[in-house]
């Protein structure tokens, strides 16, 4: 018959659970944070498509290289945002599974460890990947020469 653990090693296993469900929270932020940036580049992407369309010469270029960097920033934020989703999954394993190793009194810790590199690992690379995506938005952003003349003109 299996045995029924102590509320002394319960509560150990909720002050170990403690750290992985705050990462939880911090997955949820970044999600957060990823799901707006996605709405913003969707945003612009859907003012730049009519304006592709119109437009000649130099400003259908503009348009054209533009919609090419936001199709790639859309890519990466979602791979962002599927990281991220890894990671809140792999918490909340962990979590379930240090409260199964406790009530089974079943040796995994192993299995638990290997989760929780899986999940800073992912973590990490969604992170990296944000910032990525943080220089590609900068980066496509150029004041046009004509904008700046007409602006000293004013």
């Amino acid at each position: 018959m299996m045995q029924m653990p102590e509320i002394a090693n319960i509560a150990h296993t909720i002050q170990l659970a403690v750290a992985p469900v705050f990462l939880l929270a911090g997955s949820a932020g970044f999600l957060n944070v990823c799901a707006a940036r996605l709405a913003r580049i969707i945003d612009r992407v859907r003012i730049l498509e009519p304006l592709l369309l119109t437009s000649r010469g130099d400003e259908h270029d503009r348009h054209a290289a533009e919609l090419r960097v936001l199709d790639k920033r859309i890519s990466v934020v979602n791979t962002c945002i599927s990281l991220s989703v890894l990671s809140a999954c792999l918490t909340c394993l962990v979590v379930a599974l240090l409260f199964a190793s406790q009530l089974l009194n079943a040796p995994l810790d192993t299995l638990i460890a290997l989760l929780f590199i899986g999940l800073m690992v992912a973590t990490g690379a969604a992170f990296a990947l944000f910032l990525v995506e943080t220089r590609m938005g900068s980066r496509v952003i150029h004041v046009r020469d004509e904008v700046l003349e007409h602006q000293a003109r004013d």
